[in-house]
C-alpha cells in the first residue's frame, strides 16, 4: 500500500496541474490544488474529501505563505511542492513589451522562489520532503521568439541545480526539475543532452513518486 503523502500542487487550474493533481488523488494521497481562480480549479478536479483549495498568485510570497499555512493547517504537513504554475510570453525580444518579459520572469521563475521559500521550512521541521519544478528544453536550449521563456527557464535550472546540494542534509529532501520531453521524468537532465529546439512545451506529469495514471 502507498504511504499517503501530501502534494501542493501550483497552477491546478488548467491543464497538466489538473492532471498531476488528479493522478495523486487517486493514488491515495492528499492534495492542496492552488490557482490563481480558485472556482476553475475546484471546477477541474471536484469534490475530494482529500482535496483543498486554495487561493494562490505564485508571485505573491505572502499568499504563498498563506497557502502553506492553509496546507499545514488541513493535513498537518507538505510532501510534496509540484512548481507547475507558470506563463508564456512568445515574441522578438525588441517586439516583447519590458512590463510582458517581466511578468514573464515573475511568474515563471520568482513564482516557484515564492512557492518553495514559503514550503521549505515546512519541510525542514520535517526532516523529508520532494520540490519539483517543471522546467523546460527552452531552459536548456534558447531559440528564435524564447527571450523571456528562456531566461525564466535558463534561471530556474540554474536556482533548482544550486537549491539542491543546500537541502541535501534534510534526510530525505531533495530537489528536481522536469524539462519537455516525450517521456515523464523528474530527474534533472544533463545541460549536454541535445534537446530538441521545437520542444518549447512543459512535459506530461512527473513520474517520480510514480503515480498511476499520472502520464
Amino acid at each position: 500500500m502507498t504511504e499517503k503523502k501530501v502534494w501542493f500542487v501550483t497552477g491546478a487550474g488548467r491543464g497538466m496541474g489538473v492532471d498531476i493533481a488528479k493522478a495523486a488523488l487517486a493514488a491515495g494521497h492528499a492534495v492542496v490544488a492552488t490557482g490563481r481562480d480558485p472556482e476553475r480549479v475546484s471546477a477541474a478536479l471536484g469534490p475530494h474529501e482529500d482535496l483543498l483549495v486554495v487561493k494562490l498568485d505564485v508571485t505573491s510570497l505572502e499568499e504563498a505563505e498563506g497557502a502553506t499555512r492553509a496546507a499545514v493547517d488541513r493535513f498537518g504537513r507538505i510532501d510534496v511542492l509540484v512548481n507547475n504554475a507558470g506563463n508564456f510570453y512568445a515574441g522578438f525580444f525588441e517586439e516583447i513589451r519590458p512590463e510582458d518579459f517581466r511578468a514573464q520572469v515573475e511568474t515563471t521563475l520568482f513564482g516557484p522562489l515564492n512557492v518553495t521559500r514559503a514550503v521549505l521550512p515546512v519541510m525542514r521541521a520535517q526532516r523529508s520532503g520532494l520540490v519539483v519544478v517543471i522546467s523546460s528544453t527552452a531552459g536548456i536550449m534558447g531559440g528564435e521568439f524564447l527571450t523571456a521563456y528562456a531566461a525564466s527557464k535558463f534561471g530556474v535550472e540554474g536556482w533548482i541545480e544550486s537549491l539542491t546540494p543546500e537541502v541535501a542534509p534534510l534526510a530525505s529532501a531533495r530537489c528536481s526539475s522536469s524539462p519537455a520531453s516525450s517521456a515523464p521524468n523528474c530527474s534533472r537532465r544533463s545541460r549536454r543532452a541535445t534537446p530538441s529546439p521545437r520542444s518549447t512545451t512543459t512535459p506530461n506529469a512527473p513520474s517520480r513518486p510514480s503515480l498511476p495514471g499520472a502520464a
